[in-house]
């Protein structure tokens, strides 16, 4: 719609209406800039008559007419499509006007509401087309980073040799970019000769040594396969990887990309028939009008076509076995053609040290921990050069399942929904044949609530915080350990003594091995917040993004997106705010206070609400202070338990402060609320015990209970009792001495809040065993593993004093668990969404292919069930209300 802002003058002529030539004549209006349409304005009479009201079908304004001329007070009267107003008047005029009296006409509305209407109207449709544009441009960055990531890295890798030929020298680039690109190319001449000596093979040595080696281009091949393995090798702590793990993680990424790359490329034409001399041009040609086509879809966001032409080029799945085999086959021919020189400078005479990137070997581990070393397997270990500088690149390295820019779509079967063209699965299932299948054959109408739910999850719309980013990224540029932070440096390695003394020799090699141990472990953790600043670093700038949502087996849901998410660290969390902001208004202004107060902790969160708000009173300084100089100032955020999130919620309270309207504020920060300790929540609900349910805060009280103080003071007791006993006939008095004053919440807290999930003695011992070496109190190490078994033995005690009748919940669920396996059946129960769950706990079957570097053992699920501890101690009770019900109606 158009409007204009001044109009021709309209003419009036006398107009003879053959119809009513005998009742009356007119005046009628036209406009000379449309001959070709006559518009009927007004019916005004010509002969006199008693003044009188009149009637019009139009919605019009006061006019004063004279004779002999109409004059017009309002002239910006329009048609929808720009032309004058006009509404044919069917109403007859019954009475004339007299000539001395001026007739004045007045209607229901004055022409600016209606001017204001169509102008509203316009703007609405102005946003909406701005709204449906940028929809589809984010809509066509979204397909791009789906199906053309793996191919623009390639491109990136082609630019960077030709700029490297032309100007004779290698690019700065950073280490792991460098180490990349000196691979890339001859690592793809030697998968494009494998893939020439794979067509000569026959079918059966195909399937045997590198199945669908030749579904890809050489070069994206190369490209995937380098990039899959360091990120592996980022991922471990010791910079190997086992060949399994790698070998069916890299199957498992080609055969996906050969999904898309299908879908992109499109089959060979089978309606050309030319010779066999122009058969090679004819393919490309095919190839490229099905590209542009396909292309053409994509721009015009033809998605359901797309959809459906991809459906038609899938091929069934890839088994393991074919995963595996491809992904050795390809691992091997990596081994042989990455290099690393040392950058230590050499004599002239001296030959480049220059070896091998990766080594395929031998490691031996021991089947449970604290045994004997008893099985072998094959690993891939990275040499020490790759590792040097490798958590600096991680925004380098291809993340996939990136955060989507535009909403998931909506879930409407077990692989429908998600990502646009990613394979995407409502369940993680990891490999469970029951489960899948279940998931596959269920009723869309009886999941629709649990498609519901993931929707919602994916449709929120989240941002990065940049204030926060900005701080992260400083601490992070200072070398970190700070907020809880890695240290950016190793631990320097202890020097050999110059005595040669046995005991200082023993000394020395155990204090080596705990700064190897420790500069891996520090590693790993720089590579995992690389990752995360990585992803925090790209979707920055953006408006906000979506994470596509799924379930766990039990129906727990996980955004698909592994490293930047509202359910990790603190750093996360910390970093991440809702794209739409709500006012706070009072009660939200309150909550955002207490959010505050609890990030904090340290014994805060366990005042009452008043209290937690008085401290927050108190503190107001050191807030207004954390959040204009949060690294110059006083620095109070870093006190907090949850450092960054609490820097996030001091910047935010004190801009709702400082603006005129507190409660009008509008709050981009999510406040999160957790369970104490929800599976003992669970468990003391079903027991209807009141001691229980008050120590997990299922009873309303002023203050709230912490039950991991609680089990704290009890394992005090308990040891404070042990140490007064007498050491030579009670060994462990020792121990408790030693111990006493060690106990706190932080030790116990992990052992109790898994103890629902099926913690055994031995997993208690070493969680213990980790917070004592955190604290640093005990160093001998065999003092340390003495210590941890007499804690654990204690904490589980106790958890079993306090919390009986759950002790007992979880004998009688284990013993039903036990009755279903001796059927050989999968303890399975519906939840009241509606979701099917199958536990996967089965005997596995061991069987082993042969593969051009070793013979693999990989593991697949039998027809045995088999008891699980782990039933009895879940953490999903949807199975428990199920009987726990059925029996409360029963009886």
């Amino acid at each position: 719609m158009t409007l204009a802002s001044s109009f021709p003058t309209p003419q009036v002529h006398a107009f003879d209406n053959p119809a009513r030539r005998r009742r009356r004549s007119h005046f009628h209006i036209i406009n000379r800039n449309k001959p070709h349409r006559t518009l009927h304005f007004l019916l005004i009479p010509t002969s006199p008559s008693p003044s009188s009201s009149l009637l019009f079908s139009c919605s019009s304004f006061p006019l004063t007419h004279s004779d002999p001329i109409l004059q017009f007070r309002h002239h910006h009267l329009l048609s929808t499509d720009g032309n004058f107003i006009v509404e044919d008047l069917s109403a007859a005029v019954e009475e004339d006007v007299s000539p001395a009296t001026t007739a004045r006409i007045f209607v229901q509305e004055p022409p600016w509401l209606f001017l204001k209407g169509l102008l509203m109207q316009e703007e609405e449709m102005r946003q909406k087309d701005k709204e449906r544009e940028k929809y589809n441009l984010l809509r066509r960055r979204q397909i791009e980073a789906e199906t053309e990531a793996w191919e623009k890295m390639v491109e990136e890798y082609r630019e960077l040799e030709r700029e490297m030929r032309e100007k004779m020298l290698a690019p700065n680039l950073p280490h792991v970019k460098s180490l990349l690109l000196g691979w890339f190319e001859p690592f793809r001449a030697a998968v494009e000769a494998e893939q020439t000596a794979h067509r000569a093979r026959p079918k059966k040595q195909q399937d045997s040594i590198a199945p669908h080696v030749d579904d890809l281009p050489a070069d994206k091949v190369a490209v995937i396969v380098m990039h899959k393995m360091m990120a592996m090798v980022m991922e471990n702590e010791e910079g190997c990887v086992q060949l399994v793990h790698a070998a069916v993680h890299i199957g498992m990424a080609l055969e996906q990309e050969v999904r898309i790359h299908k879908f992109v490329e499109g089959n060979k034409s089978s309606q050309s028939k030319k010779t066999e001399g122009d058969a090679e041009d004819s393919l490309d040609s095919d190839k490229e009008k099905q590209r542009n086509y396909l292309n053409s879809l994509l721009k015009k966001n033809r998605l359901r076509e797309v959809q459906m032409i991809l459906r038609k080029e899938e091929c069934s799945p890839w088994s393991r076995d074919t995963q595996a085999k491809l992904g050795s086959r390809l691992v091997e021919l990596l081994i042989d053609t990455a290099y690393v020189h040392s950058p230590v400078n050499q004599s002239a005479d001296t030959p480049p040290d220059i070896r091998p990137a990766f080594r395929h070997g031998f490691k031996a581990v021991p089947w449970h921990p604290g045994q004997k070393f008893s099985k072998k397997y094959g690993i891939i270990q990275c040499d020490p050069l790759v590792l040097v500088g490798l958590e600096k690149c991680a925004k380098h390295m291809l993340i996939p399942y990136m955060p989507m820019l535009i909403p998931p779509k909506k879930w409407k079967g077990y692989d429908k929904g998600g990502h646009l063209f990613l394979p995407s699965y409502i369940m993680r299932t990891h490999g469970s044949k029951k489960q899948q299948d279940v998931m596959k054959n269920v009723d869309g109408a009886q999941m629709q609530k649990v498609f519901e739910a993931l929707d919602i999850l994916g449709n929120t719309k989240w941002r990065v915080n940049r204030r926060v980013l900005g701080v992260v990224e400083s601490i992070w540029a200072g070398g970190g350990n700070i907020a809880g932070l890695v240290d950016c440096k190793d631990v320097p390695k202890p020097d050999k003594p110059l005595v040669e003394d046995l005991k200082l020799i023993q000394e020395w090699k155990c204090n080596v091995r705990k700064a190897k141990k420790i500069n891996l472990e520090r590693h790993s953790l720089r590579c995992d917040t690389e990752l995360k600043l990585s992803v925090a670093r790209k979707m920055k700038d953006e408006e906000g993004f979506y994470y596509p949502h799924n379930l766990d087996f039990r129906g727990r849901a996980y955004p698909m997106h592994p490293h930047l998410n509202h359910l990790g660290s603190d750093l996360c969390r910390g970093l991440l705010e809702f794209a739409e902001g709500r006012p706070l208004g009072k009660s939200g202004l309150r909550w955002l206070k207490i959010h505050l107060a609890n990030l904090y902790a340290g014994g805060i969160e366990k005042q009452s609400y008043d209290g937690r708000l008085g401290f927050i009173e108190d503190h107001i300084h050191d807030i207004f202070d954390s959040a204009d100089h949060p690294i110059n100032g006083n620095r109070w955020w870093l006190t907090a338990e949850d450092p960054f999130q609490c820097l996030a919620a001091c910047i935010n309270l004190s801009e709702a402060l400082r603006s005129s309207s507190p409660n009008s504020f509008i709050s981009h920060l999510p406040i999160h609320q957790d369970g104490s300790c929800n599976g003992l929540q669970h468990y003391a609900a079903l027991g209807r015990d009141d001691l229980e349910a008050a120590a997990v805060n299922l009873v309303a009280k002023e203050k709230p209970a912490d039950v991991y103080t609680e089990i704290a003071v009890r394992v005090y007791d308990i040891m404070r009792q042990d140490s007064n006993k007498d050491p030579d006939t009670f060994p462990n008095a020792l121990l408790a001495k030693v111990l006493i004053d060690q106990i706190d919440r932080k030790l116990v807290k992990q052992t109790v809040m898994t103890s629902v999930y099926g913690v055994t003695y031995i997993g208690a011992r070493e969680q213990i065993k980790r917070r004592l070496g955190e604290k640093g109190f005990v160093t001998d190490d065999r003092l340390l593993y003495a210590a941890s078994c007499y804690a654990a033995k204690v904490t589980l005690a106790a958890l079993g004093e306090v919390f009986e009748a759950a002790r007992g919940i979880m004998g009688w669920l284990g013993d039903c668990a036990k009755v279903i396996a001796c059927e050989n059946q999968a303890v399975c129960w519906t939840t009241p969404l509606g979701l099917p769950v199958v536990q996967p706990y089965c005997k596995t079957e061991r069987y082993q292919i042969r593969t051009s570097l070793q013979l693999l053992a990989l593991q697949r699920e039998g027809s045995a069930t088999v008891y699980s501890r782990y039933l009895s101690r879940s953490r999903e009770v949807h199975f428990l209300l199920t009987l726990y019900i059925h029996w409360i109606v029963h009886t």
